[in-house]
């Protein structure tokens, strides 16, 4: 079973940055895909960056050029540095990993006030 614990997140103002991690265990190698989704108030959980262990990036076009993503393959570990940050971009950020089935961890809120 795999197990995903975000650290990071908080309140930060318009235009500022803020970093998510996720550790993740339950496997010897995390072969799969790994990333972060977020859900706002009363939308649906939507994909913000997604990693494969190979190191290819893919983000949401929502994000691009503000986000950053990335993964520490031997510390099992996914990160995610957000910059510009905007007052859209508040949800709780989950982390994700992706092999035979998806996992997700228990979530971390991001508050961006304008």
């Amino acid at each position: 079973q795999v197990k995903l614990v975000e650290s990071g997140g908080g309140l930060v103002q318009a235009g500022g940055s803020l970093a998510l991690s996720c550790a993740a265990s339950g496997r010897s190698f995390m072969i799969g895909t790994m990333g972060w989704h977020r859900q706002a108030p009363g939308e649906q959980r939507e994909l913000v960056a997604t990693i494969t262990r190979g190191g290819i990036p893919n983000y949401a076009d929502s994000v691009k050029g503000r986000f950053t993503i990335s993964r520490d393959n031997a510390k099992n570990t996914v990160n995610l540095q957000m910059k510009s940050l905007k007052p859209e971009d508040t949800a709780v950020y989950y982390c994700y990993y992706s092999d035979s089935r998806n996992y997700w961890g228990q979530g971390t809120r991001v508050t961006v006030s304008s």
